[in-house]
């Protein structure tokens, strides 16, 4: 899943999608709800997080893969925590939460 081409905006919608429909679902009502407010959409946060988790070098290790995405709402952001596999054993580590995507911040918080 993930390697040396990093982690894609497809890969982390499909990580949300394996954790449950309640996790893409979170991320619909954020986007939704806030209407007429503008938030970003579940692709933009799908993309924003390939690229964070990129930029965090997560997407480089050949023996790390992304498997799952969690999202959680709060009243104006989304809490995402990655789970990810790493080596032969599969050893499941998860990411610090991060909370974010709120709107006029850029998508940051």
């Amino acid at each position: 899943m993930a390697g040396t081409a990093g982690i894609t905006r497809g890969q982390v919608r499909e990580a949300v999608e394996r954790a449950g429909d309640e996790h893409w679902q979170a991320l619909i009502g954020h986007h939704e709800d806030a209407y007429p407010e503008s938030r970003p959409t579940p692709g933009d946060v799908c993309r924003a997080e390939a690229e964070r988790l990129n930029q965090l070098g997560l997407g480089d290790g050949e023996q790390l893969a992304l498997v799952e995405t969690r999202v959680e709402r709060t009243d104006s952001t989304v809490r995402l925590v990655h789970v990810f596999e790493y080596g032969p054993r599969r050893a499941r580590l998860l990411t610090e939460p991060f909370e974010g995507y709120g709107g006029d911040e850029g998508g940051r918080s």
